[in-house]
């Protein structure tokens, strides 16, 4: 009976050996892998002036002669053995650039892609601000850009039915020159460029070319194929920079108002969008972000987020009684008198315009 059990066992055994070994035949028989990029993961963030590992998973199904890397369009490297390798981020413009392996074997090319994301090398200094000077402001307008040049206020106003273009006294808010928009049009972003002023509008994708001492529209001009809108405006003294609310800053040429190049701004942990309102200041870009109380300071090669100014309590948090007008009434439009070095800032129907210092926190 003892014996009888043992035998019965050890066939039990052997039958299961012979069925594993069947079945690993079968899987012999069957593909391997497929060929993939197993890094870097689709969407990978990384650290500008940081390196990442490119690694193929091969297969078994065709023969490798060599691989090409290549960032973007661009060929990185070239190897004939199917080793990782290390690609650099130094110098790469931040934001999203695509991956490639190429294959190629047996005559024939495989492309094996994937894509990451470069971000800001460091996290922006956080800044807080003093204010100096408390200045009047016309609660009719609904701020979208302001700058400082000749002892006055340059203001565009949005809104349908009440934009327009003013000039106006700092010590007393009066508007001593302004410039109605028709009521199709949403005024949007200005800037001074010499002895002119452009104004974008906020979806007409039209924008107004002013005579800055009288005000008198010389001309219009189309901007903005697509669906991109109208947004923030500035001149850096070479180029127009603009904003259409997304995380891009645009460059216009200065005299045709075409575009002719543009950045992408992050800081360490993503794109940041609703970029909106600017400032060129000491060769940096200053952008309010629409709907919050944070204006950043923008390296202008980069697109690198290098520091961020709180100005949270700037404005009375009960100044507005309803929530709609807490929403739609936001921090918005930054200007600086050049020769005096003052920053000032106001929003959209605020009693003030603030003279403030900045300093890190």
């Amino acid at each position: 009976m003892l014996f009888g059990l043992k035998t019965k066992q050890i066939s039990t055994f052997i039958l299961f050996g012979i069925t594993l070994a069947f079945l690993g035949s079968c899987k012999d028989d069957a593909p391997k892998t497929y060929r993939s990029l197993i890094s870097p993961m689709m969407g990978l963030n990384v650290a500008s002036g940081n390196d990442f590992e490119v690694k193929a998973l091969f297969g078994k199904e065709g023969k490798v002669d060599s691989v090409i890397y290549l960032m973007d369009s661009t060929k990185v490297t070239a190897k004939t053995d199917t080793m990782a390798i290390k690609m650099k981020t130094a110098g790469l413009k931040l934001g999203n650039h695509l991956i490639t392996a190429r294959i190629y074997g047996d005559g024939k090319s495989e492309d094996l892609t994937s894509n990451v994301n470069i971000l800001a090398a460091q996290a922006p200094v956080e800044y807080s601000y003093k204010i100096i000077k408390t200045l009047p402001h016309d609660t009719s307008s609904y701020v979208e850009g302001l700058e400082y040049h000749d002892g006055f206020f340059y203001e565009s106003a949005g809104d349908y039915g009440h934009s327009s273009l003013r000039k106006v006294e700092p010590a007393t808010g009066k508007v001593v020159l302004k410039a109605d928009l028709d009521q199709q049009y949403f005024g949007e972003g200005m800037t001074v460029v010499g002895d002119k002023i452009i104004q974008l509008t906020y979806r007409e994708k039209t924008g107004f070319v002013y005579d800055k001492k009288t005000f008198k529209k010389l001309s219009e001009f189309t901007y903005n194929e697509g669906t991109q809108e109208g947004w923030g405006l500035n001149f850096d003294g070479e180029k127009i920079l603009k904003t259409d609310g997304s995380n891009t800053i645009f460059f216009l040429d200065k005299n045709t108002y075409k575009t002719i190049g543009e950045i992408d701004v992050f800081d360490n942990k993503g794109a940041i969008q609703q970029l909106n309102e600017l400032e060129y200041i000491d060769g940096k870009i200053y952008a309010n972000v629409y709907t919050t109380n944070h204006i950043l300071i923008i390296n202008p090669e980069t697109g690198a987020v290098e520091g961020k100014i709180n100005l949270s309590g700037l404005l009375a948090d009960d100044y507005f009684k309803t929530d709609d007008a807490r929403a739609n009434n936001v921090l918005n439009g930054i200007a600086y008198d050049k020769a005096s070095k003052r920053l000032f800032v106001t929003g959209k129907k605020w009693p003030h315009i603030f003279e403030i210092k900045i300093s890190k926190q």
